[in-house]
């Protein structure tokens, strides 16, 4: 059940707080094969299983950008915002890939919250530290620094 906050007094005080984790989702061959249609990536370690085999994974990836991607879907499971009229990504200060993810392999996302600060035209600044773990791996997937603003 995710962590909900109603306006922006109750964002600030989720400042320091460690969000939990998201339940495991599969990254299948379909989802990778979806994300290379869209992004119009269609590189043989993740869309060509049969030669994936014999690259340097041992088999097809998924991109780190879809990757990536998953964090917005995965977040509404950690945090539901209420009471504000509007919220806007602001942006990466970092991002990382540690670990490719193999086709098959589940993920799930870890969160936590930075210092929440005031900003102008009555909103506050959520910074946030996305983990993208991998079950069964002691490296993660993908490790992003982003910005969050939400605005009353």
């Amino acid at each position: 059940m995710p962590t909900t906050a109603n306006g922006l007094d109750e964002l600030k005080s989720l400042s320091g707080a460690d969000l939990g984790r998201t339940e495991w989702i599969e990254i299948t061959q379909d989802r990778v094969n979806t994300f290379a249609d869209a992004t119009d990536d269609h590189q043989w370690i993740h869309t060509d299983p049969d030669k994936a085999k014999n690259g340097p994974f041992g088999g097809p990836i998924a991109h780190g950008y879809l990757t990536l991607s998953l964090i917005i879907p995965l977040f509404g499971q950690l945090l539901d915002i209420t009471g504000t009229k509007m919220s806007v990504n602001y942006g990466l200060d970092k991002v990382r890939f540690p670990s490719p993810v193999p086709v098959g392999a589940k993920i799930r996302l870890h969160a936590t919250v930075g210092t929440v600060e005031e900003v102008k035209g009555s909103g506050v600044q959520m910074p946030l530290t996305f983990t993208v773990e991998i079950n069964g791996s002691d490296k993660p997937a993908c490790v992003a620094h982003a910005i969050y603003r939400h605005y009353a």
